[in-house]
C-alpha cells in the first residue's frame, strides 16, 4: 500500500499524472542528478530533465522530504541526498560487480602487503565501500558502511581537492567542525584549503598520521569512463612497518588498481 507521504507527492506533483509518469519522471530525475555528480539549481535541472518548471519543482521538493535530494551548501543546489546515496551504496555491494572490486583491493593488497580501501564522498564525509585487511596483527579495523572525516584522512582531503570546484570546497572548509585528532590534524581552513591545491596538482593525498598517531596512508582517485573521479583507493598502515615515503613509493601500483576500479563502476 502506498505511503501517505507518496500520496500526497502523486496529488502535489499532478492531480492527473498516471502513476506511471510520475514514478518515471521521479526516477529521472534522481539519475539526472546522480549522473551528473554535481549539485544543480532547478534551473538546470528544468532544463536538463525537459520538465515543465512547476512539475520539477514539485520533484524536487517531494525527493527533499523523502531524503533522495538534499539541499547543497549553496541552498539554492540541490544534491544527491542520503536515501539515494544508501541506495546507490546497497547497490554498489551487491551487483554482480562486487566481487571483481573485492578481488582489485585483494590483488593490491598482496602485492603492497598493507590494508588498502576503496571509499566514495558522502555528504560531507568519507564512506567506506570495501576494504581488505593485511594480515597483520598490528592494524586498524574500520568496517564497510562507515563514515570518517574529510579534513584529516587521505580519501577525504583527495574528495575535497578533486571532487569539489573551488567554490564549493571553501564552503565546505567553512562549515567543517575542524576536530584536531592528532597533533598533526590541519585544523586551520586556509592550510587545508592550500593542502587541497597541492593535493590537486600532484594527484594524490597523504594522511601523515593526522586522523590517528601512529598510522599513514596516501590515497588516489577512482575515475570513470568520462574521468569524473567517482570514488578513491587508499593504503594506510602503521608507521613501525611502512614510511610515508615507502607508501608514496606504491602510488604507481595504486594508481593501477584505481583504473581497473574505474571500469567496474
Amino acid at each position: 500500500m502506498p505511503s501517505i507521504a507518496c500520496r500526497n507527492a502523486s496529488r502535489a506533483a499532478s492531480v492527473t499524472s498516471p502513476p506511471s509518469a510520475l514514478a518515471e519522471r521521479t526516477l529521472r530525475l534522481c539519475a539526472l542528478l546522480a549522473e551528473t555528480g554535481r549539485p544543480m539549481s532547478l534551473a538546470e535541472i528544468t532544463q536538463a530533465s525537459g520538465l515543465p518548471k512547476g512539475t520539477a519543482h514539485r520533484l524536487c521538493h517531494y525527493l527533499l522530504s523523502t531524503g533522495h535530494f538534499q539541499r547543497d551548501v549553496d541552498e539554492r543546489l540541490f544534491t544527491v541526498g542520503p536515501a539515494l546515496r544508501t541506495m546507490a551504496f546497497d547497490v554498489l555491494n551487491h551487483d554482480s560487480l562486487r566481487g571483481q572490486r573485492h578481488e582489485v583491493l585483494a590483488r593490491l593488497v598482496r602485492d603492497i602487503g598493507e590494508t588498502c580501501n576503496f571509499t566514495t564522498l558522502d555528504g560531507i564525509e568519507v564512506l567506506y565501500l570495501d576494504r581488505v585487511e593485511a594480515r597483520w596483527p598490528l592494524r586498524l579495523t574500520i568496517d564497510v558502511g562507515t563514515r570518517v572525516p574529510l579534513h584529516c584522512t587521505a580519501s577525504g582531503k583527495l574528495f575535497l581537492a578533486l571532487m569539489m570546484s573551488r567554490r564549493q570546497r571553501t564552503t565546505v572548509i567553512g562549515r567543517l567542525d575542524l576536530t584536531a585528532h592528532t597533533a598533526a590534524t590541519i585544523t586551520d581552513p586556509e592550510a587545508l584549503a592550500r593542502e587541497c591545491d597541492a593535493i590537486a596538482g600532484r594527484g594524490f593525498a597523504r594522511d601523515d598520521q593526522e586522523f590517528v598517531n601512529g598510522l599513514i596512508s596516501v590515497a588516489v582517485p577512482v575515475r570513470d569512463a568520462t574521468q569524473c573521479v567517482r570514488a578513491g583507493i587508499a593504503v594506510h598502515a602503521p608507521v613501525a612497518r611502512m614510511t610515508l615515503a615507502r607508501a608514496e613509493d606504491r602510488i604507481g601500483r595504486l594508481r593501477e588498481a584505481a583504473a581497473a576500479m574505474g571500469a567496474l563502476i
